[in-house]
């Protein structure tokens, strides 16, 4: 699992559209403000796993409001196997400000 800096976020996903990007904040916060991308909370992100890309070396970028619950849900989807997976640094609030 590594943390990328929005920068990089903003720039590996303007060249790859096929990346996938989980919002792993509980659904309230995700209704609350969301970038659009797939929320899987982190506490039920174990039911998601078969909505997964069934290729492990799919690119998995992984956010939530501060980047501690989606170093969480990165470390365990390594855990599962995936790898190409990356955190968001700061998460939706760093996103948001350097949009």
């Amino acid at each position: 699992m590594k943390e990328i800096e929005v920068t990089e976020y903003k720039e590996r996903v303007k060249n790859d559209s096929s990346i996938l990007i989980i919002d792993v904040r509980e659904c309230w916060e995700y209704d609350e403000n969301n970038i659009g991308v797939t929320n899987y909370p982190l506490g039920e992100l174990p039911q998601y796993l078969n909505k997964l890309p069934s290729n492990k070396d799919h690119e998995i970028i992984i956010h939530c409001e501060s980047g501690r619950r989606s170093r969480q849900a990165a470390k365990y989807l390594t855990q599962q196997g995936y790898t190409k997976v990356s955190s968001i640094k700061g998460g939706l609030k760093a996103i948001l400000l350097n949009s």
